[in-house]
């Protein structure tokens, strides 16, 4: 057996920042270039879909990599039939654990769409699963998000040992995402083996809730947006000065940002 697959490597380090080993910056420049034009304001349908389809599908890899299981297997190639030597042995994904994708509609509905078909890739089709909910954020008469209605959902079961996808492009307030996780937390059956939350752009206020409510979640992010924090935070690493980070304006958009995506993504305006 070659020893140099026993332990395969993973993806490097991101940005460094103190908010903990939970949260993963990914802000290579790869992913910022695509997410950099996805922003631009004459960036529109077909575009837009091309771009956060490709995104997803670099952040499925990086994930993968870091968090999901693995196991040691011995696999003929083509060549077996020619020579004894022609077995790859060595650390690969594990094939046969439970992963849930959760699309959060609608502008989830593409990024898990293609977290979910990658995996095909990886997963045997028995364990891998598609859920859906209906969740929007509710308001005040200034704007302001006030909570989140969970209006429908489509749950095809318990999410015991599994590792549970929750992508979400925009991470604003984390007010939905963390009412969602609540709701996975309590499905009959017992607790998943782990959670994370894939996003293009989050904000510093997002991961702050994050932490607060749901601490063991793994947050990737490809872009941290704290636009409108003090010129002493932004001359530091993300989360060194937490109090002077501010990345949401007034109605709680995120600034830099991108605009609307779950409208662009739909091409609906409402």
């Amino acid at each position: 057996m070659d020893t140099q697959f026993t332990t395969l490597p993973r993806p490097g380090t991101g940005v460094p920042h103190a908010y903990g080993d939970q949260v993963h910056l990914l802000s290579f420049p790869y992913p910022m270039a695509m997410l950099t034009r996805l922003c631009q304001q004459q960036t529109h349908q077909p575009e837009i879909n091309h771009l956060v389809a490709a995104l997803y599908d670099w952040m499925l890899s990086e994930v993968s990599s870091r968090i999901l299981r693995t196991r040691t297997v011995k696999r003929p190639t083509r060549m077996a039939a020619m020579h004894s030597e022609g077995i790859y042995a060595g650390e690969c994904i594990d094939e046969t654990q439970r992963v849930v994708v959760v699309d959060i509609a609608r502008g989830g509905i593409l990024p898990a769409h293609r977290l979910y078909h990658g995996l095909h890739h990886l997963i045997e089709a028995e364990q891998l699963r598609q859920d859906h909910i209906i969740a929007s954020r509710t308001t005040d008469s200034d704007g302001r998000v006030t909570g989140v209605d969970i209006s429908a959902s489509k749950i095809g079961g318990g999410v015991e040992d599994a590792t549970v996808l929750i992508p979400d492009p925009m991470a604003a307030t984390g007010t939905s995402v963390s009412a969602v996780i609540d709701r996975y937390k309590r499905l009959p059956g017992g607790p998943p083996r782990q959670i994370a939350t894939l996003h293009l752009i989050a904000t510093p206020e997002y991961i702050a809730r994050m932490r607060a409510d749901h601490p063991e979640v793994h947050i990737f992010v490809i872009r941290l947006d704290r636009g409108l924090s003090s010129s002493e935070a932004l001359s530091t690493p993300p989360g060194t000065r937490p109090d002077a980070e501010v990345g949401l304006n007034n109605t709680q958009y995120i600034v830099p940002g991108a605009g609307g995506v779950g409208e662009l993504l739909n091409n609906a305006w409402v």
